[in-house]
């Protein structure tokens, strides 16, 4: 089997290391792989579930998550108890299990063929992903569905958002949640692009390298999967040459990205 544990602990932290080795104890012959996304961001936790989850890969997959901000209830909490774990089943046969919390089910709600709250306590531990989630995660990845608790309806998972920042790369390319079929561009035409306090003229490109060096391009990226049978691609900020994110004033992942024009 092969594990894509996303989480916001941190690159390099040692809680990766606590997490993979409570999976691999109910999991051999295991490939894990882990992805760090910033604290609490449940934004860039759901883009990377449904970017991993429904493009190609192997076959017998699970995608575990968690970014569990605890902002489902502001009063104090009793035994550190948290949002709920889910599970969801996309096409393919891909299996994902993690806390619901904010946007990390809003890029696959429409895909899934089944999602499940999953009979775990919510509490129990500051470390939940660590002391009480992987008992469930890994029976599911065995095939053992008795901890599925009630059917959630799509209607009961939030949106996901379509004009923020998704994610910046390590060129600083900065993936939107803008769709590249929800814009009426002329390839070449300008367009101006606000992102958080900074504004920036952009080319509008079907490719990122057919603007010349030194160009901000604004084009559909490297991020998507297919829709209803046709490729859905996200749009990205790209500076050929440079580095997008500095240009924008080195922004947050989740701010707004503004078409001005």
């Amino acid at each position: 089997m092969f594990i894509n544990l996303i989480a916001d602990y941190g690159n390099g932290d040692p809680a990766f290391a606590e997490v993979v080795q409570q999976l691999s104890i109910g999991l051999s012959n295991t490939q894990i792989h882990c992805l760090s996304v910033p604290p609490f961001s449940t934004l860039a936790t759901g883009f990377w579930i449904a970017q991993l989850g429904l493009n190609p890969g192997a076959e017998n997959r699970l995608i575990y998550h968690n970014c569990a901000p605890r902002q489902d209830d502001s009063e104090p909490r009793i035994d550190n108890e948290g949002e709920g774990l889910t599970y969801a089943l996309l096409p393919g046969g891909v299996k994902v299990v993690g806390v619901i919390a904010g946007y990390t089910l809003s890029f696959i709600k429409d895909y899934a063929e089944v999602i499940h709250t999953i009979k775990v306590s919510r509490g129990g531990s500051q470390f939940r992903s660590r002391d009480v989630f992987p008992t469930a995660a890994i029976a599911i990845a065995k095939g053992d569905f008795s901890l599925l608790g009630d059917k959630l309806n799509p209607n009961q998972i939030p949106d996901a958002p379509s004009d923020r920042i998704a994610w910046i790369d390590g060129y600083g390319n900065i993936k939107t949640t803008i769709s590249s079929d929800s814009l009426n561009l002329l390839p070449n035409s300008k367009v101006v692009i606000r992102v958080g306090d900074v504004v920036s003229d952009a080319v509008y490109s079907d490719g990122s390298f057919k603007v010349p060096e030194g160009t901000l391009a604004f084009s559909p990226g490297s991020s998507g999967w297919e829709k209803k049978g046709q490729p859905l691609r996200w749009m990205e900020l790209f500076l050929r040459g440079g580095n997008a994110w500095e240009r924008f004033g080195k922004p947050r992942i989740n701010q707004v990205v503004t078409i001005l024009n």
